[in-house]
């Protein structure tokens, strides 16, 4: 079956992994994934990264973090807010600061893809993809 938002799948899978406390979760690999799952694991919301597969079949294995004793997820809440059907861009002075700077957006720019902190000190502005908190 054809996924026509490759982006929202990958929240979702990470979501609901996150939620089942598996210790990875496979998502269908492309640029923009792996883009996405750099900047998660630079904002340590994710341990590692790795990948399986060849050509077209070629999969990201992400490695979960979790918290505590009780293993509480990392990735509280991963919400999606530019959808093929309404793009949200914002300059640099529009970037959104997520829970007060807690969280991370997720800002694709003209310099790749990036959170909102990197974005603003680049200078630079673009499509705001996701929230993660």
């Amino acid at each position: 079956m054809a996924n026509h938002d490759p982006i929202s799948d990958m929240l979702t899978r990470i979501r609901n992994a996150s939620e089942k406390r598996h210790e990875t979760t496979k998502i269908p690999a492309s640029r923009m994934t792996r883009s996405i799952a750099k900047v998660l694991q630079q904002e340590g919301f994710i341990s590692e990264i790795s990948e399986q597969g060849e050509g077209i079949r070629t999969e990201l294995v992400l490695a979960l973090k979790y918290s505590g004793k009780h293993r509480l997820p990392t990735i509280r809440s991963m919400q999606r807010v530019s959808k093929p059907g309404l793009r949200i861009y914002k300059n640099t002075r529009g970037l959104p600061k997520v829970l007060g700077g807690l969280g991370v957006a997720i800002i694709s720019t003209s310099k790749g893809v990036m959170s909102d902190r990197d974005a603003r000190r680049e200078g630079v502005g673009g499509e705001v993809l996701c929230y993660v908190y």
